[in-house]
């Protein structure tokens, strides 16, 4: 009863793997921006976005001007609170 495993079966198995997740990303639903806009941005992408730096967005959080959030030791900031601030800057 032992079946042996060859390059081919392993070959034909990859190929059938890998039209089914081309499938699978095919019929995702792409079309909702809020999964791909997120809400809250990381310190990093703050400052890519504005360009600024890391001390300016750490005043922006001292002064209050902007909500962020604390976790496992990142701060993430509203996306909300960035775009009303900087809207006459753009």
């Amino acid at each position: 009863m032992s079946e042996v495993v060859t390059k081919e079966d392993l070959r034909q198995f990859g190929l059938v793997l890998f039209d089914k997740i081309q499938t699978a990303f095919a019929n995702a639903n792409f079309a909702d921006k809020n999964s791909m806009d997120p809400e809250w941005l990381k310190s990093k992408a703050v400052r890519r976005l504005l360009d600024i730096s890391a001390g300016s967005v750490q005043n922006l959080r001292a002064t209050g001007k902007i909500r962020f959030k604390k976790v496992l030791g990142s701060y993430y900031y509203s996306k909300e609170d960035l775009q009303k601030l900087f809207k006459d800057e753009r």
